[in-house]
C-alpha cells in the first residue's frame, strides 16, 4: 500500500510550473515590467523544485512590500542559467539575485553582470566573483547538523549512502562535506573535500559512508540511484537526501521495495512529502533552510541598493539565514508557518 506522502508527490508539478520562466522573451510579466516605471529585479534560481516555489513567494512578497517589480527565472541547467544572465544584461535590469549552478566556471558572466547592475547571490555563493553579498546559510554547518541526525538514527553505527543533485555548486560541496565529517566523527574542516566515489570509514569502524550519488536534477535518475543502492547494499542502514527532491525519491524507492521503515531516511529541505513522512515516522528528520527569507531578503537588499543605501551591505559579505532541524517534535508549527507563507502569495 502506498503511503500518504507517496500520493502527495503527484501534487508537486503544478506548483513548480507556476514560476517557470525559462527565457526572457516569452514571459508576460517581463513585458509588464518593461512598461512599468518601478525598479525591475530578477530572481534567478539554480533549477526547478518546490524549494524554489517557496523562495519565489518570498521574492514576490518583498516586491509587493517595496513596490517594485520582480521576475523569477527557474533555469533547467547551466546553459539556460547563463543565457538568462546574458539576456538580463542585454535588456537591462536594476538588480539580479542568483544562485549560481557552477560558481567557479561562471566567474566571467557573473562579473559581467556585476559590472552592469547590482548583483548578489543567494542559496549558493560565488565568493570569487564580484557579487556584493551572499544571502543564505552556512552550508557546512547545515551538513554537520544533517550528519548528527544520521548518528542519532544509527547510534550503534551502520552504512550510509548520500544522494544529491550535483556537486558543482558551492552549497552542495559544503553541505555534503559537513554531513560526512559529522557522520565519521571528524574534527570540522570546511575546506576538506572527499572523493564522492570512495568508501569512507570512521576511526572506530562503526560508521561507513558508501559514497555520494549525483543525478543532475534528473528525478528518474534520483530514484534509480536509490534502487541501485538497495540492490548493491540490501542491508544499508541509512540514506541521506541532500537536495529537496532527493528524500521523496528515496521514499518512493523504499516504498516500492517494501523497505519503508527498514532504512533510516534523513532529509534536507522542506518538501511536503518529506514533512508528511516525518509525521508518519518514515523520515527521521530534515535540515531546513528558509527559502522564503532567501527570496524576501534578496529583493529587499536589491531595492535598498538601487535606492542608494549601501549601509545595508554587511561587512562580512554574508547575510546569515540559519538552518534548523525539523523532526516530530517541532514539525507542526513549522509546517503551519510554511503553509501560511505560501497561502498569502
Amino acid at each position: 500500500m502506498k503511503h500518504p506522502w507517496y500520493h502527495a508527490s503527484l501534487k508537486i508539478a503544478p506548483l513548480v510550473v507556476l514560476f517557470l520562466l525559462p527565457t526572457l522573451g516569452c514571459s508576460d510579466s517581463v513585458s509588464e515590467s518593461a512598461r512599468s516605471d518601478k525598479p525591475r529585479f530578477a530572481y534567478v534560481t539554480n533549477g526547478v523544485a518546490s524549494f524554489w516555489n517557496i523562495a519565489a513567494a518570498g521574492a514576490e512578497a518583498a516586491a509587493k512590500d517595496a513596490d517594485v517589480d520582480v521576475t523569477v527565472y527557474m533555469p533547467d541547467g547551466l546553459t539556460d542559467q547563463t543565457r538568462s544572465i546574458e539576456d538580463l544584461i542585454t535588456r537591462g535590469t536594476d538588480g539580479i539575485a542568483i544562485s549560481p549552478i557552477d560558481a567557479d566556471n561562471q566567474i566571467g558572466i557573473l562579473n559581467k553582470a556585476a559590472a552592469a547592475t547590482k548583483l548578489i547571490t543567494h542559496d549558493s555563493d560565488a565568493p570569487k566573483s564580484d557579487r556584493l553579498t551572499y544571502v543564505g546559510m552556512d552550508n557546512y554547518k547545515a551538513g554537520l547538523m544533517c550528519g548528527q541526525l544520521v548518528r542519532d538514527a544509527l547510534p550503534s553505527g551502520g552504512t550510509v549512502m548520500l544522494f544529491i543533485g550535483r556537486l558543482d555548486q558551492d552549497n552542495a560541496q559544503l553541505r555534503r562535506q559537513g554531513c560526512i565529517d559529522r557522520i565519521l566523527g571528524r574534527e570540522p574542516d570546511s575546506t576538506r573535500r572527499d572523493d564522492p566515489g570512495v568508501i569512507l570509514s570512521s576511526p572506530d569502524g562503526q560508521y561507513e559512508v558508501l559514497g555520494t550519488l549525483t543525478d543532475q536534477f534528473d528525478r528518474a535518475k534520483a530514484k534509480a540511484n536509490v534502487e541501485d543502492t538497495l540492490t548493491r547494499h540490501p542491508d544499508i542502514g541509512a540514506m541521506v537526501g541532500l537536495f529537496v527532491y532527493n528524500p521523496p525519491a528515496i521514499l518512493e524507492a523504499l516504498d516500492r521495495a517494501d523497505k519503508t521503515g527498514k532504512v533510516k531516511v534523513i532529509g534536507f529541505d522542506e518538501a511536503d512529502i518529506t514533512l508528511q513522512a516525518i509525521k508518519d515516522g518514515a523520515v527521521v528528520g530534515t535540515v531546513v533552510q528558509d527559502p522564503f527569507q532567501y527570496g524576501y531578503e534578496s529583493i529587499r537588499l536589491l531595492t535598498g541598493l538601487h535606492r542608494g543605501d549601501e549601509s545595508i551591505l554587511p561587512s562580512t559579505g554574508f547575510i546569515d539565514v540559519p538552518p534548523r532541524v525539523i523532526d516530530n517534535g517541532n514539525l507542526e508549527p513549522f509546517w503551519k508557518t510554511l503553509k501560511e507563507q505560501m497561502a498569502t502569495n
